[in-house]
């Protein structure tokens, strides 16, 4: 039975990725992990971010503490990850690191303050999480980027990268439930991430009709007739306050939500769902997590310094290259003397003698003053391992020899095998009535007689 053919690793990955569509593929994704302490409250923290990063992200990634940051870097080309965010715990304080994959570079933020997303949603009033929001990406929006230094350009281009790129010629608007706000006080130098969720209301309604069309059930209790609600502004929730008119728009397409039509306006309403994070820039490494200080915050250093530093870098690359380089040539060194060692001892077995004959005749005549004789140090032909050729009549010497036809003495004579049984025989057969004799009516004395058996007592 033949079995199913073995597919090849790179083959079944090449089949895979181009079986996936060219936007999940180009998309950015990414790895959210935590290092260091373990923390109840850094762990939901990461569970957080990722749900900010979804869809384009591992929800359920399990990592261990014996998982190490070169294990989610080999697998960083397979699932299409180009940024890994990690949150470490110190015992002095938490940072969150945003890593660009393989090669860097690497940014390193101080978080000052965080609030979870559970804190955030318990606080507002009015809850709008919806399962369907996180089935799309959310839009960034980024706020004072624009200062002095290479490091806030470098800083706004890595957050707009964690996430994928919007073209505003053929986006859907419908697919936009979700924002991301990064805001940069200069004054400070902190950064504030939030996070909200998007919705959509239609403007010019009353907030009764507002209440039928969003598909709320209001209460009428206080109503004869439908009627009396719409006309009468004053049954409906007083709680809620004036849209600000900056926040009206006029919809370039229509939604699916109701009361949403193209060319009418709309108000955007933002709720906040979390988590909140205060982060402030420390220093940018050039490499993944290693390499080059381009910034530092609370270090600086002048041209020397840094021409020492990048010295003793490539110094200390130029050592690590020498010892793979020594290890790999001890490692094939050890592995040819084993090799060498296990032939030696299989020679040994067998019982060959190594020494060379021309060597043995120099150290005689060095030793005695004399050449040795020609037959002392004579080379024999080494024996093969092969059978020798047999002559011709011994190939066979195990088979019977054939025998005479005419002589039938030679022949094999079943009737004087008594051992075999004769079938034509039938007395050789098993007669079961023939086991005991049968019992005789008419032969009285067979029988049992209790009345003697009582006289004779």
């Amino acid at each position: 039975m033949g079995g199913k053919k073995k597919v090849h690793p790179k083959t079944r990955t090449a089949a895979f990725k181009a079986s996936e569509p060219s936007e999940i593929v180009e998309a950015p994704h990414s790895f959210v992990i935590h290092r260091g302490l373990t923390c109840p409250y850094i762990t939901d923290l990461t569970l957080d971010f990722r749900r900010i990063m979804e869809p384009f992200t591992a929800s359920n990634l399990r990592e261990k503490r014996m998982n190490r940051i070169k294990d989610f870097v080999s697998l960083s080309s397979f699932f299409h990850v180009s940024h890994m965010g990690i949150f470490n715990k110190a015992s002095t304080q938490l940072s969150f690191k945003v890593v660009r994959l393989p090669r860097g570079p690497s940014l390193t933020f101080k978080v000052h303050q965080f609030t979870l997303a559970r804190d955030v949603i318990s606080l507002s009033k009015k809850q709008m999480i919806d399962n369907d929001h996180f089935k799309h990406a959310p839009l960034v929006i980024m706020n004072n980027f624009s200062g002095d230094g290479k490091h806030l350009k470098l800083m706004a281009t890595t957050f707009q990268n964690m996430f994928p790129s919007i073209n505003l010629a053929q986006v859907n608007i419908g697919t936009i439930r979700r924002c991301v706000l990064f805001s940069y006080n200069p004054e400070t130098k902190l950064v504030e991430m939030r996070h909200y969720s998007v919705q959509v209301v239609p403007v010019g309604l009353k907030r009764a009709v507002q209440k039928i069309v969003k598909g709320t059930v209001p209460n009428l209790g206080k109503c004869n007739e439908v009627v009396d609600f719409v006309t009468k502004d004053g049954y409906a929730s007083e709680s809620e306050a004036e849209d600000d008119e900056q926040s009206h728009v006029v919809l370039a397409q229509t939604l699916k939500s109701k009361g949403n039509l193209e060319d009418n306006k709309s108000s955007i309403k933002l709720h906040e769902i979390g988590p909140r994070l205060t982060l402030q820039l420390i220093k940018i490494e050039e490499g993944l997590l290693t390499g080059e200080v381009l910034y530092h915050d609370h270090v600086v250093k002048t041209e020397d310094e840094k021409e020492t530093l990048r010295k003793l870098v490539e110094k200390k690359r130029k050592q690590k290259e020498q010892r793979k380089k020594e290890q790999a040539e001890n490692r094939a060194r050890n592995l040819k003397l084993k090799k060498d060692e296990k032939w030696a001892a299989k020679r040994e077995a067998e019982g060959r003698n190594d020494s060379d004959p021309e060597d043995d005749a120099e150290y005689y005549k060095e030793e005695v003053g004399e050449d040795p004789d020609e037959e002392l140090f004579k080379t024999e032909a080494k024996s093969s391992r092969k059978r020798p050729n047999l002559s011709g009549g011994m190939k066979y010497k195990n088979k019977r020899a054939k025998l005479d036809p005419n002589d039938k003495k030679d022949k094999f004579d079943r009737k004087d095998k008594k051992d075999k049984f004769d079938h034509k025989n039938k007395k050789d057969k098993f007669d079961p009535k023939n086991r005991r004799p049968k019992f005789d009516p008419k032969n009285k004395r067979a029988k049992f007689d209790h009345k003697k058996s009582r006289k004779s007592k």
